[in-house]
């Protein structure tokens, strides 16, 4: 499966029966025909109309579906909606993209200090006013 793309992902959030359909398959995996089912309670669809939605949310990487003898599950897309939370992200915090090498950065930092202090020989006090123990 390729990765799902932001513009494809929000493309397909763009549609008011799509999100529902999110919505009910955030309680976990339901069977094509009870989403249907839930579906068409709460707006007049079709079927058709209402598979042709879960193709577009299939297409986006949003769900995935398995099939279990003549039936069809679907479920949530874990990759899906962290490109959608990743996305929306960027737009709350645009330098959390340069977060990770400032960390490498930091920790280079660390490791020369140490090595310059195992490097500089340790002056006690004793050291330092010329008596010996």
């Amino acid at each position: 499966m390729t990765p799902a793309s932001p513009a494809r992902v929000f493309e397909a959030l763009g549609d008011p029966v799509r999100r529902a359909i999110l919505r009910l398959m955030s309680g976990g995996e339901r069977s094509a025909g009870a989403l249907v089912e839930e579906i068409r309670a709460h707006t007049p669809i079709s079927q058709p109309a209402v598979s042709q939605h879960l193709k577009v949310l299939r297409e986006a990487g949003l769900v995935h579906v398995r099939s279990e003898a003549n039936r069809r599950f679907y479920a949530l897309e874990p990759a899906g909606i962290a490109t959608a939370r990743e996305w929306l992200a960027e737009l709350v915090d645009p330098l959390e993209q340069f977060a990770q090498p400032l960390d490498a950065l930091a920790t280079e930092v660390a490791r020369g200090k140490r090595a310059r202090r195992e490097k500089t020989p340790r002056t006690t006090r004793a050291n330092r006013t010329g008596r010996t123990a």
